[in-house]
């Protein structure tokens, strides 16, 4: 079985239609995985949303995002910089009802959700579960929360990753050990990897097989969207994936 893993889209326009035409040349996609962060940075949330919409995979997983939780409770004192306050304010301004109806009804509570797919127990979580919403998974962190879990799917870095941890587990065949794989797709519309293009994952989940896209698009085209509705910084980062 194949997935796709999208994380960490923020409203780019652009960035998320050449992801999904190269999704494309995988023929047996059976399901999606969507790991928050929509919205916000970007000019064209509604239209995320709308094109996430009519997704042609079945949606296995839709996390609420820090983004979405703070637009929707309007709280933005986590957020490190002014300049993602006022980005936050702005987008909360113009999402449209469509919009609205997407991110309460829609998208999963909380900001983790435990569910099975391929025979295999996943966890996707927008953040971590030190804080759902806030710290993301990095390498070197301790991870004997996660031990219960064949796959651990995370975002809100926007740095891609894929990682091995292996558990003690009472099976003689396998040498009483348990391996969770954790696997961060990065960004599709604000990467942070100094690699400006949209990224994404492909999984084959009963081979353990992950393929890191990193798709070029027109960012020229989505800079032209900014015309001072948010600092400039949002803008120039798409260039140089910062």
């Amino acid at each position: 079985m194949k997935i796709l893993i999208l994380s960490d889209i923020h409203g780019n326009q652009a960035a998320f239609r050449a992801a999904l035409d190269r999704a494309k040349k995988y023929r047996d996609i059976e399901g999606c995985i969507l790991l928050g962060d929509l919205i916000d940075y970007g000019m064209h949330s509604n239209e995320v949303i709308q094109m996430v919409r009519a997704l042609p995979y079945p949606i296995l997983c839709n996390l609420r995002g820090n983004h979405e939780d703070a637009v929707l409770r309007e709280e933005y004192g986590q957020f490190s910089s002014e300049r993602g306050r006022e980005s936050a304010r702005y987008t909360r301004s113009i999402l449209n009802q469509d919009s609205w109806e997407y991110l309460r009804c829609e998208m999963e509570m909380g900001g983790k959700k435990a569910f099975v797919v391929g025979g295999k127990s996943c966890l996707a979580v927008h953040g971590s579960l030190e804080e759902e919403y806030w710290i993301s998974i990095r390498a070197g962190q301790p991870l004997s929360e996660y031990g219960e879990y064949d796959y651990v799917f995370s975002g809100h870095s926007h740095l891609p990753h894929l990682m091995e941890a292996y558990y003690p587990f009472e099976d003689v065949k396998r040498r009483n050990k348990k391996k969770a794989i954790f696997i961060n797709p990065g960004s599709v519309g604000q990467p942070r990897n100094l690699n400006p293009r949209a990224q994404f994952v492909v999984l084959d989940v009963e081979r353990e097989e992950a393929v890191f896209e990193k798709v070029e698009y027109e960012i020229e085209v989505e800079q032209a969207a900014y015309y001072g509705q948010v600092d400039d910084f949002y803008r120039e980062r798409l260039k140089w994936g910062i």
